[in-house]
């Protein structure tokens, strides 16, 4: 059985992206997450925005964020300014990562 979100139609694009994340570095990566999904929740287009955490092996934590685009257009326009706001700040998010010892799936999808 399909379901779609009551807000998905045929042009909704979700962007969602796991991570794997070793606990100590949870903290900091929850906060950089946190600050960046304010900023695409206030973008045009943006039908929701979810950040969520569960278990994962012993010292680590799977972190799994979703956002929802009304359509491909209003997630390159949010990507453009969170590109600006990244540059702006000297925030390198593979760095970040890298430094933390964060595993990422990045991934763009649409409703089947």
């Amino acid at each position: 059985m399909t379901h779609i979100s009551p807000t998905a139609s045929a042009a909704s694009v979700f962007r969602i992206d796991q991570f794997v994340v070793p606990a100590q570095a949870l903290p900091q990566f929850s906060q950089a997450v946190q600050r960046i999904h304010h900023t695409l929740a206030s973008q045009p287009g943006c039908r929701q925005s979810l950040v969520l955490t569960r278990s994962a092996d012993p010292g680590q934590v799977r972190l799994l964020t979703l956002v929802e685009w009304a359509s491909a257009s209003d997630m390159a326009a949010a990507k453009a300014v969170v590109q600006r706001q990244y540059s702006e700040e000297g925030f390198d998010p593979p760095a970040f990562m890298r430094e933390l010892g964060v595993q990422a799936d990045l991934g763009v999808y649409s409703p089947a």
